[in-house]
């Protein structure tokens, strides 16, 4: 009788090769790596163009040379103090009560508002905002768009009925006026 081999002897290299696959299958299969949620870019910011570059500095009102605005450009927000110049060339200090601008550059435009003292029908004096907007930046200066009044009731709240808002451009000239023009005190 022929010898056979034992039927263990036969199972043990495939039992071997088996494994030796399954750890290399086991050592070489790595988790991904985790990753957080990638959040969406910002919405892109919607200007008029030139608007990008810093518009601080000095301005004058090109029909009212007596309105001044001094402007603060962080690149995002440009912020302008409105000061007034009397026939004597001299220029009042912004102070606290003083209108500002304040404009932001977002996706929606160059916008935001001008701020303002108003008064109530009783004479309390009241903080008052107008929604403002760049439409224009060139070399010579801004063309704003702003809402030209508002009303107020007693309390010093935005009253709830009116004539709608009329908004009128605005030019504001860079520098101070022309040596030649003398300031208008007028409203």
């Amino acid at each position: 009788m022929g010898e056979y081999p034992h039927p263990m002897h036969r199972a043990l290299p495939t039992l071997a090769l088996h494994l030796s696959v399954l750890s290399l299958t086991a050592c070489s299969a790595k988790a991904p790596p985790r990753t957080e949620p990638v959040p969406p870019p910002p919405p892109a910011v919607k200007i008029p163009a030139s608007c990008e570059q810093n518009q601080g500095g000095e301005y004058h009102h090109a029909g009212n040379p007596a309105f001044r605005y001094y402007g603060d450009d962080d690149g995002s927000t440009l912020s302008l103090a409105v000061v007034r110049a009397h026939d004597s060339a001299a220029v009042d200090a912004p102070d606290a009560g003083s209108p500002s601008i304040v404009l932001r550059r977002t996706p929606a435009g160059f916008v935001g508002e001008t701020r303002a003292t108003g008064f109530s029908g009783a004479g309390t004096p009241c903080p008052v905002t107008f929604p403002t907007e760049v439409v224009r930046c060139t070399d010579a200066g801004l063309t704003l768009r702003s809402a030209a009044s508002t009303s107020i009731d007693e309390d010093c709240r935005t009253a709830p009925s009116g004539a709608p808002s009329v908004r009128l451009e605005q030019v504001l000239l860079r520098g101070p006026p022309d040596a030649g023009t003398s300031p208008d005190a007028g409203t």
